[in-house]
Order: structure tokens, then C-alpha cells, then sequence
């Protein structure tokens, strides 16, 4: 089977179509093009391609097919953050909207023995953090003798966050016949060989430079001063409509920053890793309804954030990696949308620099007397 251009093409079951019809999938995303025709096919993929293209769909449907074509089978997804792996669930959820399946999230925050009671009564889809997914396994309150499609997403942000050793266990459950699909927002060498070490053949699809920020994005540098930060931000938060995630670089920052904003009277919500799972349920809860407009997070929770119509991302702090700097801007321009991302550099921040503009940083002097000085470019 080849590229397709409508979902009928795929001769769905009437009841997966429906639900398609009833979410708004009309026209293939190019991951879900170049993907969902050879994963129907039961081959394994190993799939990149910039957040916001779609990537879900790209493996929920052939999941959901999968479930149809199989008796008594299971699909596992893992993901690297409670956040990612509830969306996740939310939109296998909707896909499976008249069908018997059921699905199951396994994260940590949420009841042990609950998780293990539904297991044992009965589900079709699984969604998982490796970490709880490992200790119920550990403790023997769930098994996956009857997973015939595993999915890992975002498996360079899993590898990234320590993972390897509870995927490499987990693996050790599943059956060796199964199919296994791959998906990352980038492909550096040490994830193309652990990723290719679980997959049999696969086909490779890339879409897009993951290495560069989506198209539709316009990025702006502001060279400035650790002193000025916050008065700059306040003016640019005064400017700026719509939603507006801003990204500090560790959980203490956060807290700080957040407080800051508030004091100006901003309605904001935080996500860090330090937050309990009632505590980041009810922030992403706010934001996506509207109630509160600026989100302040860090790269870890931030990473399970799928949002839509973010206009603004704003790096208060610039991310480590080139990696983490795409993925940061990738929670706008999503789905061909126009977006912004503005970054705050100090002077002594040249791995920042570099991050930001993917060229070698060269020392620079700011006076504290000088104003800001802008910078714009369109990825």
C-alpha cells in the first residue's frame, strides 16, 4: 500500500471511520501518510518527525486496526511523561468511541492496586511511563504475555530521562512476535542503535529537518542582562495574546518565576517535575481551558505538554541541547499554525547561544545601560 490521501482510502472499519469523521481527521498529515500504510501492514517503523505533525494518529490508527484484525490481543504505548501518556489515552480513547476496547493508564501519582484491578478485568490498550509500567511488573500485578504491538513515543526524550535499563527490561516480557513501531521528534546515533536493536526490518520514515525549528515558527533573540530578565518579560507579556508557555530551567526558577507573575497580577499555572499528579492535572486543566492564559515549566514536564493554539513559547532560560531547544518551540506553529518563540540570552550563556542559533557562540558584552537588543529570524 502506498501513500494515501483521504482515510477511506484505508478501507477502516465502519466504526474506527466514524470516530475518525468524529475527531476531524480528513486529510493525512506526511507522518501519517508516509507511516500508517506499512504499519497496517503489520511491518515495524522507525519514525521522525517534528512535534505537532501528527504523530499519534500516525500509530493510533493502525493501533486500533490492529485491535480489530486481533483476538484476545493487546497494544502497548509507552511514553516518556504522565502528561504525554494521559493525551495519549485521551485520543486512543476517542478513536475506540464504539468499539468494546478498553484502555488502561499506567503512570505513576495514580493508584497502584487500581491500575492492577483493571489490568486483571480486562483491557485492550495500555498506555505506560516505563517506570510504574517496571513495578508492576516487578511485583507481578501485570504481565504482557498478550501485546502484539508495542509503540515506544518519543523515544529519544525516554532515553534522555535514564529509561534505556526499564525499556531493555521491560522487552523482556513481550512476546518476540510482535509488532513494534518507533517514533522521535530527533534521531541522534545512540537512539538510531538501541531503537534498531527492538525492531525487526523496519521501515524508516523522516519527515522534515528535525534538527530545525517547524517552518512556521519566527524565532526572536533578545540579548540582554540576568537583572533585566524579569522587567523585560513583563513588558513582553504585556504585548503578547493569546497562550504562552515559558521555560525556566529547573523546578526552583520555576517557582520563582511563577511567583513573580502572579505579584503583576498574571493568571499563571506551573508544571515541574516536583508537581503531584492532582496539582499538573489541574494546571494543564486551566491552561487548555483558557482561564489561565501563561504556563511557567520545565523541560520535563514540558515535554508531555500537547496543547493546542499555543501562541507564544518564551525560553526564560535556554534549554542544554539543540535537541530540547526544538522540541521547547515545537508547542507552537503546530499543524502548520503560525507561532513565536522568543529567547533570553545573557552574555556568559554561550552554550545558550549556541543552542539557540546552532552556530558556534562567540563572547559578548551587554552594558547594563544599553537597551535590549532584538533579534528575529522565521525557522
Amino acid at each position: 500500500m502506498h501513500s494515501f490521501q483521504t482515510f477511506n482510502e484505508l478501507k477502516l472499519p465502519a466504526v474506527l471511520s466514524r470516530a475518525l469523521d468524529s475527531m476531524a481527521f480528513k486529510a493525512p498529515t506526511p507522518i501519517q501518510a508516509a507511516s500508517i500504510p506499512p504499519a497496517i501492514e503489520g511491518k515495524d517503523i522507525l519514525g521522525t518527525a517534528q512535534t505537532g505533525t501528527g504523530k499519534t494518529g500516525a500509530f493510533g490508527i493502525p493501533l486500533q486496526r490492529f485491535l480489530h484484525s486481533q483476538d484476545s490481543k493487546q497494544a502497548l504505548v509507552l511514553a516518556p511523561t504522565r502528561e504525554l501518556a494521559a493525551q495519549i489515552l485521551d485520543v486512543l480513547t476517542q478513536m475506540a468511541k464504539g468499539s468494546q476496547f478498553k484502555g488502561l493508564l499506567v503512570v505513576g501519582g495514580e493508584s497502584f492496586s487500581k491500575q492492577a484491578e483493571i489490568f486483571f478485568r480486562g483491557c485492550d490498550f495500555i498506555v505506560a511511563t516505563p517506570g510504574r509500567l517496571n513495578d508492576h511488573l516487578r511485583e507481578n500485578t501485570m504481565h504482557l504475555n498478550n501485546i502484539g504491538m508495542l509503540i515506544l513515543d518519543e523515544v529519544d526524550r525516554m532515553l534522555d530521562m535514564g529509561f534505556a535499563p526499564q525499556i531493555k527490561q521491560i522487552l523482556k516480557f513481550l512476546p518476540k512476535e510482535r509488532q513494534t513501531m518507533v517514533f522521535s521528534a530527533t534521531l541522534p546515533p545512540e537512539v538510531k542503535t538501541i531503537a534498531e536493536s527492538f525492531l525487526k526490518t523496519p521501515v524508516r520514515v523522516s519527515i522534515g529537518h528535525t534538527h530545525q525549528p517547524a517552518p512556521k515558527v519566527k524565532e526572536e533573540t533578545v540579548h540582554t542582562t540576568t537583572t533585566e530578565k524579569n522587567g523585560l518579560l513583563l513588558k513582553e507579556l504585556e504585548k503578547r495574546e493569546g497562550k504562552i508557555i515559558i521555560f525556566a530551567k529547573t523546578q526552583n526558577r520555576s517557582e520563582r518565576l511563577a511567583k513573580v507573575l502572579q505579584d503583576k497580577d498574571h493568571k499563571v499555572v506551573l508544571l515541574h517535575g516536583g508537581r503531584t499528579q492532582g496539582q499538573r492535572k489541574q494546571a494543564l486543566m486551566k491552561f487548555r481551558g483558557g482561564s489561565h492564559r501563561i504556563m511557567v515549566a520545565t523541560d520535563l514536564a514540558g515535554r508531555g505538554i500537547d496543547v493546542e493554539d499555543i501562541e507564544h513559547v518564551i525560553n526564560y532560560d535556554p534549554p542544554q541541547s539543540r535537541e530540547d531547544y526544538i522540541h521547547r518551540i515545537g508547542r507552537t506553529g503546530r499543524f502548520g499554525k503560525e507561532g513565536r518563540a522568543l529567547n533570553f540570552l545573557v552574555p556568559t550563556d554561550l552554550n545558550g547561544e549556541q543552542v539557540v542559533t546552532g552556530k558556534k557562540a562567540k563572547p559578548r558584552v551587554v552594558f547594563k545601560s544599553r537597551r535590549p537588543r532584538f533579534q528575529t529570524r522565521r525557522g
